[in-house]
């Protein structure tokens, strides 16, 4: 299949799904392509018509080189000796996962397809084209620049020597921020469903402590009036609706009432992710940009800017990070609860061989969850022009390694809460009984001395693959 790409709107984060995680590719409309060609003369004839009135007109990276080379008009031999390829591809380190890499060649459409970055519809089928196959290699590393220019050069060097590009078409492929938009998608992508993970088996440990459920009534809704510890209060309930009609006498732990404020704020930290990703992935950040020609301008106009800086999409990827961090932190203290509570630590900690160790695994995920997290601030390192580079990679590098170990965080939870339910002969609440009927297939109920690290970790897999869903976001998807 394929998705139909006529306009920018069309680059929205149900199309990221499909070309980046399902693998599917990307149709561009005749009248888009013919669109693209008409604004691609339109910009060589201002440059010609700047060029005729003033042979020093700066446009940059047309009559300019790039970079500092952006205050002086390139003279014909300069202009004859400028590369015909590009010229930034110098990143290097752990590269990006193949949806990652999918979906920034989706996003790079959104410069192109109005014609804001006035390049060819052959270029733009050739971008299209790279989801054919397995996409170039992206480093994920070694990006400190202003905006995307080294990652950007890796994705299309091999294709600026396929081509025969005008300087134009060379700096639409490398400018704006078509890395940033992929990044906060695919997080807020992972954070849907991580999020419905966390909340099912968050609401399975306080069934397991039969924790009153006066904490998660509606009548709290009103008193707190906030729609997102609102959607949080109505999930848990329904996720232990149907369980044991017995519950404890006095009022929960902490770490069990504070679940619909801390979930609340996850929800509310996905609801930024979401629209910071629908909001990047159709914008036009090229630089410089094209405005297409209209009855006041007949040739159009160029207009260099900063939109290759996307600060909200760093902020938001830093949100989430945070978020998941913060469940980690919930998961050891609830992890701690349940092996000290007079309901179920008679169930999981009756002997040091049983599943006590478990709170020292837990406390080392929750450990190494609160290093990744913290804000991503603008970079003091820069050079010249260049001088505030761009931090959306190293944003989602954090977060990433942060719902990694959240993965793996709720498999220790979820291994508890199953097992608890074994020992007590319990049944689960009907909506998390397959949840629980998937812990107990990979990591069956504990009976006799064995190493739960390989259950806990094939269980942390599987949470994983839950997460990244997807026949492209599944591949090279390894143990938590």
């Amino acid at each position: 299949m394929t998705v139909p790409v006529a306009a920018r709107a069309d680059v929205s984060l149900d199309a990221v799904r499909r070309v980046a995680w399902e693998g599917e590719g990307i149709a561009l409309a005749p009248a888009t392509l013919a669109l693209m060609d008409h604004c691609h003369a339109a910009f060589a004839a201002l440059v010609e018509s700047r060029v005729a009135e003033d042979p020093g007109a700066l446009i940059y990276g047309t009559t300019t080189a790039p970079g500092d080379g952006a205050a002086v008009a390139l003279t014909a031999e300069a202009q004859a000796r400028r590369p015909t390829r590009l010229w930034t591809g110098h990143a290097f380190g752990e590269p990006l996962p193949e949806r990652v890499v999918r979906a920034i060649l989706t996003a790079r459409l959104s410069n192109f397809v109005e014609g804001h970055a006035a390049v060819r519809g052959t270029l733009a089928q050739a971008v299209v084209a790279l989801l054919d196959g397995p996409p170039p290699v992206v480093p994920g590393q070694g990006t400190g620049g202003s905006g995307e220019v080294v990652a950007l050069g890796r994705l299309f060097y091999d294709l600026s020597t396929r081509m025969e590009l005008t300087p134009k078409e060379r700096m639409a492929l490398i400018n704006g921020s078509p890395c940033a938009a992929a990044l906060v998608a695919d997080a807020a992508l992972a954070g849907d469903r991580r999020l419905a993970l966390a909340e099912a088996v968050l609401a399975l440990a306080a069934e397991v402590a039969l924790a009153p459920l006066e904490a998660y009534a509606a009548d709290l809704e009103p008193l707190w009036g906030d729609e997102h510890e609102t959607a949080a209060l109505r999930a848990l309930r329904g996720l232990l609706a149907g369980g044991s009609a017995e519950r404890q006498g006095h009022q929960a732990a902490v770490s069990l009432r504070i679940l619909p404020r801390v979930l609340g704020a996850v929800r509310r930290a996905q609801a930024e992710a979401l629209q910071a990703a629908t909001v990047a992935l159709r914008s036009v950040t090229d630089n410089p940009v094209f405005i297409p020609p209209d009855d006041a301008r007949p040739l159009g106009a160029v207009i260099s800017t900063g939109g290759y800086h996307n600060a909200r999409a760093s902020a938001a990827i830093d949100s989430l990070g945070i978020a998941w961090a913060d469940l980690c932190q919930l998961a050891q203290r609830i992890t701690d609860q349940l092996l000290q509570h007079p309901i179920t630590a008679p169930l999981l900690a009756r002997d040091e061989w049983t599943m006590k160790p478990l709170h020292m695994v837990q406390t080392g995920w929750a450990e190494e969850a609160r290093t990744h997290a913290g804000a991503t601030l603008l970079s003091l390192g820069g050079f010249g022009q260049n001088d505030v580079p761009a931090m959306s990679f190293l944003a989602w590098r954090k977060a990433d390694a942060a719902g990694r170990c959240l993965d793996a965080a709720l498999a220790v939870l979820a291994a508890l809460g199953a097992q608890a339910l074994h020992g007590a002969g319990r049944p689960a609440p009907p909506a998390l009984a397959e949840l629980v009927e998937q812990v107990r297939a990979i990591f069956p109920p504990v009976e006799g001395v064995r190493p739960l690290g390989p259950d806990a970790d094939a269980l942390a897999a599987a949470f994983r693959r839950r997460v990244f869903a997807g026949r492209v976001a599944a591949n090279g998807v390894a143990p938590a």
